[in-house]
């Protein structure tokens, strides 16, 4: 029944109440026979056909109360999402400064719960795990096929399932993972003088602080269609993800290396990640930045390239990822003499440096640390370096002195993972991990 319609009905049937009110027909009966004519029974009160005065007030009073609880709702969870990532004096000043909770006995209860949680923190002495992961084989039909590039992907990289695997193991392990400057602070003197001082590390009683680094981010050594994805995009919801183009020759888009992937499986256990800490993204400069070429002698869309670079570097920074210089050119940087290794420095901050905002850490390539304490160090931290990262040997190490930190990481391969799987026993079971590919 039409709008136009019912008001005629209601015409005609308040008419005829009008006329035949008389005869014996009470208010409520007439009332209930429009109503149901129109089909409004039961909407208004005593089956009004409109909305009187006094229903008005109460709907609109029930309407804002509605609209506060909702209000109160998004606070409550708000505060819940900040405590599951360990923001406990976060979540705890949001319920106490919002006036819609004063009296609200859930904000009191959450209060309190989150203050048992914040003091229920320990202070962590063991060893510091540090990871670090190459690019991620989406589709292994694609990758290892077989043909020349086979060899290498498998040995060199891992693939999706294996890296998804391990977060896995590690979570249900208790680990936890951390930003590396939560190790070491940094003081400023108010005269530009940095010092560092070794942090004391407070986490829930049982978990386990992980670093996670990703080698070497250009995607330079990767072919287009080999199931491999050779760039990060930013996609239609303003997120990082990555491209590669499957075997019909369509590029997809998602979480199909490891940033996106890590990314996604924090939205999915949130408290895998303290206080927002992600992962750091090493990066050389002579072969490209996150798949794109940004030199401008040798890049034709360098200047495009590079304003693309910039806004995914800045959604990366947004989401908590921190970045590492590798030098320029990606070289051992032991074999450098001191004007060599800043040439190779400078020209990586101009190349890179100058897209990706500001940089403390340093990812030696192939473990090549520099002699400590020398002329080289020195100029690596007075550029500002004072996160250096090395390669594991036989411990995890690390070490904060004033003017730097050093850890050693894992590196994570194919090839370590099939030939030296007692590497990561403390951490995560390599067999139970291992794609099928390389059980073949």
């Amino acid at each position: 029944m039409t709008a136009r319609t019912k008001r005629m009905l209601l015409t005609v049937l308040v008419g005829a109440a009008a006329l035949f009110g008389a005869g014996g027909c009470s208010r409520s009966v007439i009332n209930y026979q429009i109503a149901e004519s129109i089909g409004t029974v039961g909407e208004y009160e005593n089956n009004s056909p409109v909305e009187t005065p006094k229903m008005q007030a109460e709907r609109e009073l029930e309407e804002a109360e509605e609209d506060l609880e909702a209000e109160r709702t998004a606070v409550l969870e708000e505060a819940e999402t900040l405590a599951s990532g360990y923001w406990y004096e976060e979540a705890i000043a949001l319920l106490e400064e919002s006036s819609l909770l004063s009296e609200d006995e859930r904000a009191a209860a959450a209060i309190e719960e989150y203050r048992l949680a914040k003091n229920s923190l320990v202070e962590y002495e063991g060893e510091v795990l540090h990871l670090n992961f190459p690019n991620l084989i989406a589709d292994t039909s694609l990758a290892i096929d077989g043909d020349s590039y086979a060899t290498t992907y498998s040995q060199n990289l891992i693939t999706l399932d294996e890296f998804e695997g391990i977060l896995t193991q590690l979570y249900e392990k208790g680990y936890l993972l951390i930003d590396i400057h939560s190790l070491a602070e940094k003081i400023d003197d108010g005269f530009g003088n940095i010092t560092l001082s070794e942090s004391t590390l407070l986490l829930p009683e049982g978990k386990k602080p992980l670093v996670i680094s990703v080698e070497n981010l250009n995607y330079a050594n990767v072919r287009s269609g080999d199931g491999i994805a050779t760039k990060l995009v930013l996609d239609d919801e303003g997120s990082v993800a990555a491209a590669y183009v499957d075997s019909k020759g369509v590029t997809q888009t998602g979480a199909y290396d490891t940033v996106p992937v890590l990314e996604q499986f924090i939205g999915e256990h949130p408290d895998f990640s303290y206080q927002g800490a992600r992962g750091i993204i090493g990066l050389s400069g002579k072969y490209g930045v996150f798949g794109y070429g940004v030199e401008e002698n040798r890049d034709a869309d360098w200047e495009s390239n590079a304003d693309t670079v910039k806004q995914i570097a800045a959604k990366l920074t947004e989401d908590g990822w921190t970045f590492a210089t590798q030098g320029y050119s990606y070289t051992y940087m032991n074999d450098l003499s001191y004007d060599e290794l800043a040439e190779d420095i400078t020209k990586w901050e101009d190349a890179v440096g100058s897209l990706i905002g500001d940089c403390d850490t340093l990812i030696y390539p192939y473990g090549s640390e520099v002699e400590y304490i020398s002329d080289e160090s020195v100029y690596l931290t007075g550029a500002g370096y004072c996160y250096l990262i090395g390669l594991w040997a036989s411990d995890d190490y690390l070490s904060v002195s004033e003017t730097y930190l050093r850890q050693t990481r894992r590196s994570i391969t194919g090839y370590l993972l099939e030939n030296y799987p007692d590497y990561y026993a403390s951490f995560f079971t390599v067999s139970e991990i291992l794609d099928s590919i390389r059980q073949e």
